[in-house]
């Protein structure tokens, strides 16, 4: 790992319910997502038309919660002991970030199933950055973030084995 004056940090957490349609399913993913983390969802929009699945451009097919600060680390905790503290390289990519998947709303601890919903299964995305990470999103003299100080994935599978405790399956 290389020696860096910044440690990372978890910048935000994405949970995301891919229904593709809208409608009552998507209302379902709503609720659920509004059940696991407290939050309202915000609904996700498809960027082009697609025949085969039915899917026109500007129709609302999934939604998706960001969390950030302490409400990240906390729900993220909450997911990585669904899977056993355990996450495989390849959930991690070449800037840091890695995703995973949940099959069922029901693996969370408080939640219980409900006939009416129905199961679902979430994707998350956790993005890590480190400090000075602004220049990149503000509003005067913007700049690129330079490649020695983002996050690589080496890095990001250390922080992750620090902080979480998680093992990194090859």
């Amino acid at each position: 790992m290389k020696h860096n004056k910044f440690e990372p940090k978890i910048a935000k957490v994405t949970i995301n319910i891919g229904v593709g349609e809208a409608g009552d399913r998507l209302e379902k993913a709503q609720k659920v997502l509004e059940r696991i983390t407290g939050r309202k969802p915000v609904k996700t929009i498809a960027k082009r038309t697609n025949k085969d699945f039915g899917i026109r451009k500007g129709m609302p097919i999934g939604c998706k919660v960001t969390l950030r600060k302490k409400e990240a680390e906390e729900f993220l905790k909450k997911a990585l002991r669904i899977l056993n503290n355990k996450l495989p390289s390849y959930s991690f990519d070449d800037w840091g970030n890695f995703s995973f998947g949940i099959p069922d709303y029901t693996l969370f601890p408080d939640q219980k199933y409900d006939p009416e919903i129905g199961i679902f299964g979430m994707d998350i995305c956790v993005t890590l950055e480190r400090a000075g990470y602004r220049i990149k999103y503000r509003k005067i003299k913007r700049r690129k973030v330079p490649v020695k100080h983002r996050v690589d994935r080496e890095e990001a599978m250390e922080f992750m084995k620090k902080k979480f405790g998680i093992e990194v399956i090859e």
